[in-house]
């Protein structure tokens, strides 16, 4: 048959095999009629029970075999049924690294064709089961290599943060060396991008931009738990003259859950650990013109003394808010300059008024032991403010102001796995 690849096709003809008899209409009848049908046909009839017979000249495959060539990683897979007495039934294909290429098989047997890309520079092995017109099965096992890309354009993956311990709130990130706004590039990528925990937990990736992807479980991570993040992009096609380079793996450890709740209106925040409250503190938060935000924020950093001035947050110079003020066990919650941080100057309002310009004061002592409890990932909630919402992106990791249903919107996998995604032959995270 022709050729639908450019590939050599292999149509391996060797000498036909011997037609097998039909015997299950035999069985059927001694079943009816002696109601021992199962006895009278042994195993050395019926044809499911015999061992598998070689399915060469069954059928026609689009990728050179042997003689040193390499198939194009370009170019999809596709095997073909030959014989018209038969059909297949099963198709696995899988690279060296066991990563499996995603295929359709049509509804009558007689096509089977991958439908996601190949990686390039790789082993693949496909094994191929058929079955004849009585039903007998057949087995073919093919092997073949595919040549690099021809474009030495790549695409970099940087996870972070960096390697370490974190609270239970920290998303896990993947930088990309190149912006992509295609569904399709992103839907390679994103199955490509691999985050599992230890205990499992149920996630889901977000494209905060056409560069920048968040991982965050449904909740939050476990305490003490263990999180990997990797990539099988290397040597994949993810558009065209654009292919998957290689990026190394990340390991983070969450510690116990830490979570620090203010309520703006009671001027007072409680502090938990493992679902214990192990602190209350008097704070003051955002005064009018200046609230401080509602929702979850996760701890950025920590900085033990920062010089604070106003017009980092647009207040005029010389206007009668401005300040230029040193501040200490600053704990960092938004890029813009939301903290709790010691504030000795406002101690006579803390626990009973509002006077900041939208961070969370408390006094010295009490900013020291919160600096030494918490830790990047942790978790600061506000509530009772009457300041805006924390944005998801952009400002810090507002993440957990989604629920589970918006977060998932932001993948490009939302609309569901294929049907070829849900079988045995998708890769397993697809």
């Amino acid at each position: 048959m022709p050729d639908p690849s450019g590939l050599r096709a292999l149509s391996l003809s060797t000498p036909s095999r011997p037609r097998r008899n039909r015997t299950v209409a035999g069985c059927t009848a001694l079943l009816v009629t002696l109601g021992a049908g199962v006895t009278a046909c042994s195993s050395d009839g019926h044809p499911l029970s015999a061992s598998p017979y070689d399915a060469t000249d069954q059928i026609s495959f689009n990728a050179p075999v042997g003689d040193g060539k390499k198939a194009d990683p370009d170019k999809p897979l596709e095997i073909t049924a030959e014989d018209s007495d038969g059909r297949i039934t099963d198709v696995t294909a899988t690279d060296a690294a066991g990563r499996y290429v995603a295929g359709e098989l049509s509804a009558d047997g007689s096509r089977w064709h991958s439908t996601s890309p190949l990686a390039a520079g790789a082993r693949y092995t496909v094994r191929v089961s058929t079955e004849d017109e009585d039903g007998a099965p057949g087995r073919k096992v093919l092997a073949f290599d595919t040549g690099r890309p021809t474009t030495k354009k790549r695409l970099g993956v940087t996870f972070g943060p960096k390697a370490g311990t974190y609270g239970v709130g920290q998303p896990v990130t993947a930088e990309l060396s190149i912006p992509l706004k295609d569904k399709a590039a992103r839907k390679v990528v994103e199955r490509a991008l691999k985050v599992v925990s230890e205990p499992a937990v149920q996630g889901a990736w977000h494209w905060v931009d056409n560069k920048t992807l968040h991982y965050r479980p449904r909740e939050y991570w476990p305490a003490h738990a263990t999180i990997r993040a990797s990539s099988n992009l290397a040597g994949i096609k993810v558009a065209e003259r654009l292919w998957g380079g290689k990026a190394k793996p990340l390991k983070l450890t969450t510690g116990d859950r830490v979570e620090a709740v203010t309520d703006a209106a009671a001027h007072s925040m409680a502090v938990y650990r493992n679902g214990k409250e192990i602190k209350q503190i008097p704070v003051t938060t955002g005064k009018p013109g200046f609230e401080t935000r509602n929702g979850v924020k996760v701890v950025l950093g920590k900085e033990y003394f920062v010089r604070m001035r106003g017009t980092s947050i647009g207040i005029a110079e010389g206007s009668a808010e401005n300040y230029d003020l040193p501040v200490y066990y600053a704990t960092r919650v938004t890029w813009s300059g939301e903290y709790v941080h010691a504030a000795p100057w406002s101690t006579g309002s803390q626990g009973s008024a509002n006077v900041s310009h939208g961070c969370t004061g408390m006094s010295t002592e009490n900013a020291a032991w919160f600096f030494k409890t918490v830790r990047p990932g942790d978790l600061v909630k506000v509530v009772n403010s009457d300041g805006d919402m924390m944005a998801p992106f952009g400002n810090g990791f507002g993440e957990w102001n989604l629920t589970w249903q918006d977060w998932q919107k932001g993948s490009a996998l939302v609309e569901g796995p294929s049907p070829q995604d849900r079988a045995r032959l998708s890769p397993v995270s697809a």
